[in-house]
């Protein structure tokens, strides 16, 4: 059982009544909900005291899950430092739908994670086109939302060290939807669904990829890393 620490900026479903209708308790609630019988869970803000994001919090946390949309430059760059750090220590980061615009995500990356996009409510069919991956335990070839914003390529982030989904929309547009990373000790996953006003995270199968995801970016006991001068054996 990980440690999960679920971070939101909350501001849409206490500004925004066609949001609050989907996610009445916070789109952090309805995540806690998916990953609340396999993993111990706890939930942060960004208007908590340090955003919720302590060095308490942090040091507690495995993985930590996060979901950003319009406030992300609210988020105090010593926040980020410390996040940052304890990515390349070791916690494992899901970064969800918007948060690629995130700090975190755009620092941890080294490029703009900038894409198209474009909110009509269409279709998309998510490709597992890696189905080895531990992500895609338990899934099929592939899985649809009725209705979801569009992003398309091109998707401004390095080449993934793995691909798990690659999406297409009624548009015709793709993007790749599930990039695998690793850096410094940490495992990110990013992981494109997730539009506030749609009930994206009640879908059964979004919420198997998320259990999935923390399971796969959870630490594992390992050789530990040594750095420095290092005398002659």
């Amino acid at each position: 059982m990980a440690a999960v620490t679920i971070w939101n900026e909350y501001r849409h479903e206490r500004e925004d009544e066609a949001v609050a209708a989907v996610y009445p308790d916070g789109i952090h609630a309805t995540i806690a909900d998916a990953l609340a019988d396999e993993h111990d869970v706890q939930t942060a803000t960004l208007d908590d005291p340090e955003h919720g994001l302590t060095v308490d919090v942090l040091e507690s946390t495995d993985v930590l899950c996060w979901w950003g949309h319009d406030a992300h430059d609210e988020v105090d760059d010593a926040v980020v430092e410390r996040v940052h750090e304890r990515v390349l220590e070791g916690m494992g980061l899901l970064v969800l739908h918007s948060a690629h615009y995130s700090k975190l995500f755009k620092r941890l990356m080294g490029t703009s994670c900038s894409l198209q996009w474009r909110e009509d409510g269409g279709l998309e069919r998510l490709w597992v086109v890696d189905p080895g991956h531990p992500i895609a335990d338990g899934l099929g070839a592939w899985f649809e939302l009725p209705e979801t914003e569009m992003y398309g390529e091109p998707f401004d982030v390095p080449e993934p060290d793995r691909l798990v989904f690659t999406s297409w929309f009624e548009g015709g547009e793709v993007f790749r939807s599930g990039c695998c990373y690793r850096r410094g000790s940490g495992r990110i996953f990013y992981f494109r669904p997730g539009h506030e006003t749609y009930p994206i995270y009640e879908h059964e199968t979004v919420r198997r990829v998320l259990r999935n995801a923390v399971d796969w970016a959870t630490p594992v006991d390992g050789s530990p890393r040594t750095f420095g001068h290092r005398e002659r054996s």
